[in-house]
């Protein structure tokens, strides 16, 4: 046994010799490999820098010229004579001079007939702008007896902003449903969804606004815009009272 085992190692021939020819080989190859790779790296980097100065816009030259102080020409005498003023426009008098002064009161005898009939300056703050009877009863001008009507405008409550009532808008739900009015387009497309319709409904139960707070395709929202706006509410009622609200109704679009 022991006879065979030495002459089996005795066979393979793998020492210090073949490991040089093969460090050798992987040498060359890896020298070779590196070079290949450097003279690519070194061949891309012509190419880009010849590319680039192809595409690269050329500056114009400017062409400089040089001037000597000697033949600039001598700056302008302060001994000139100013340049004269220009023509003053001529004024063409077509009337009589006017002269400004302070006016002077005159007593009601010696004005002139004609001018008796304008009102003075206390009858002028008397005078109302839709005119009178000729009646002077002093103090203010006749205002419609005293009765100004003015309108005042609620101001309009925001989508969000929370309105306490005690009983909210109402309205028939299922006559609202049916009252939709399918689009064609979206029906050829068979697109289906639901529309969240915001009304903002009046104290006298009209839709005032509508706003779209939420719609799964936007091909549906003026249907349901309209089919609210046609709609029939009751207002909401806070302590006995119609009030200005908002409410939200969400509309079903499903192709059966």
């Amino acid at each position: 046994m022991t006879t065979i085992a030495s002459d089996g190692l005795q066979g393979l021939k793998y020492g210090a010799p073949e490991l040089k020819i093969i460090i050798n080989k992987n040498t060359v190859r890896a020298f070779i490999v590196t070079s290949s790779v450097l003279l690519l790296l070194l061949l891309g980097y012509v190419v880009s820098q010849i590319i680039a100065e192809r595409m690269r816009v050329p500056i114009p030259k400017v062409r400089m010229t040089r001037v000597s102080l000697e033949s600039l020409a001598p700056p302008p005498s302060s001994d000139d004579a100013p340049p004269p003023p220009p023509p003053a426009e001529t004024m063409v008098n077509t009337g009589p001079a006017a002269r400004a002064g302070t006016p002077v009161p005159v007593p009601d005898a010696l004005l002139a007939p004609d001018a008796k009939d304008f009102a003075n300056v206390d009858e002028v703050n008397r005078a109302s702008s839709v005119g009178g009877d000729g009646n002077d009863n002093g103090g203010f001008a006749d205002m419609g007896n005293g009765n100004v009507n003015v309108q005042t405008r609620e101001a309009e409550p925001d989508v969000d902003e929370f309105i306490a009532v005690e009983k909210e808008p109402n309205f028939d739900y299922a006559a609202l449903q049916k009252s939709v009015k399918y689009p064609d387009m979206a029906r050829r497309n068979g697109i289906e969804g639901v529309v969240l319709v915001a009304a903002l409904i009046g104290k006298d139960g009209k839709v005032m606004k509508t706003q779209i707070v939420d719609s799964e395709h936007e091909l549906l929202n003026d249907a349901a815009v309209k089919a609210v706006l046609a709609t029939s509410f009751t207002p909401g009622i806070q302590n006995g009272n119609p009030v200005m609200c908002w409410v939200r109704i969400p509309l079903r679009f499903q192709l059966r």
